[in-house]
């Protein structure tokens, strides 16, 4: 069985000031999504899903009909504010998606088989996605009757943006390449010759060759049970801000890995990260693919669009 690619779709763009999901990047008017999912199928990926707000739906399936949705088997969940937990209750003042936890959680109806999860609006690089299905379609021993997940690891330096800070999950490996723990930092940045991420008003440094998530995971449908426990987890140590607070997918999975349900192996590139995060980085990441384009790694219109 092939594995899917999970792609969360959802974000509002806050930083970048508009749906960047949909923000054209490549010669043709490709989409980053554009590129992944390329790069996926490639690679051997079978079937696309994107995690995506209902109120996008029509503007998602006009972006993609006759095009992407020509040569992959397209198919579509909904990241929605109503699905909370049992028990648990929707804030009326909550106006923002939950994050990514709840992103790949939304996906668990449409996806039965190993899955690779990912941002809609970062270039990941198709040496990452070939490690990632290597991993899961590998035969894997679980010596320690643990979930055995992975994890795609990016090298701080190569995951900066020139035009405004970024936020990434900053891990700790073991000797055997297994995530002990990642921390999201919500804003990291360069200052002159150092890298640090700021948290209540301290810059605390970073190194270059840190290993940081991107937001790209290997995981077994076994997940979404895993997961759904998290969100309920959250809404208890967040109930004082809830109408502020993100259930972020690396918390959920560092939760996992402290309580000994799953194994992460780290599965480290050294490809750059190209993404969407602050206005000022269309233009680079606009180049950066003219320079892939014209080197021949990817052909000048991939869905023959332009």
């Amino acid at each position: 069985m092939k594995p899917t690619l999970v792609i969360m779709a959802a974000g509002l763009g806050s930083r970048f000031g508009g749906l960047k999901q949909l923000s054209p990047v490549g010669p043709s008017g490709e989409y980053i999504m554009d590129y992944s999912v390329y790069d996926a199928l490639s690679v051997g990926f079978g079937k696309i899903v994107f995690v995506i707000k209902r109120e996008m739906e029509q503007d998602f399936r006009a972006a993609l009909s006759g095009n992407l949705e020509r040569v992959a088997d397209v198919h579509y969940a909904f990241q929605e504010m109503a699905n909370v937990p049992k028990g648990c209750s929707l804030p009326p003042e909550r106006v923002k998606p939950w994050g990514t936890g709840q992103a790949v959680l939304s996906a668990r109806h449409v996806v039965n088989e190993p899955f690779a999860a990912i941002n809609a609006d970062d270039f990941y690089g198709a040496n990452s996605f070939a490690a990632l299905h290597r991993f899961l379609t590998s035969e894997t021993v679980n010596t320690y009757k643990r979930s055995q997940y992975a994890m795609v690891g990016f090298a701080l330096s190569n995951t900066l943006s020139e035009s405004g800070s970024v936020s990434r999950g900053v891990c700790v490996c073991d000797a055997d390449g297994k995530l002990i723990e990642v921390n999201e930092r919500t804003h990291i940045e360069r200052k002159g010759m150092q890298v640090y991420y700021t948290e209540d008003g301290q810059d605390i440094k970073l190194g270059e060759d840190t290993v940081v998530s991107m937001n790209m995971w290997g995981f077994e449908p076994d997940i979404f049970e895993r997961i759904e426990a998290k969100f309920e987890d959250f809404f208890k140590v967040n109930s004082e801000r809830i109408t502020t607070a993100e259930f972020y997918l690396p918390a959920a999975v560092d939760a996992m890995i402290k309580e000994g349900s799953a194994d992460v192996s780290v599965l480290n590139t050294d490809e750059r990260w190209l993404g969407l995060t602050n206005p000022g980085d269309k233009d680079a990441v606009s180049a950066a693919i003219a320079k892939m384009v014209e080197s021949g790694k990817y052909p000048r219109s991939l869905w023959r669009r332009g």
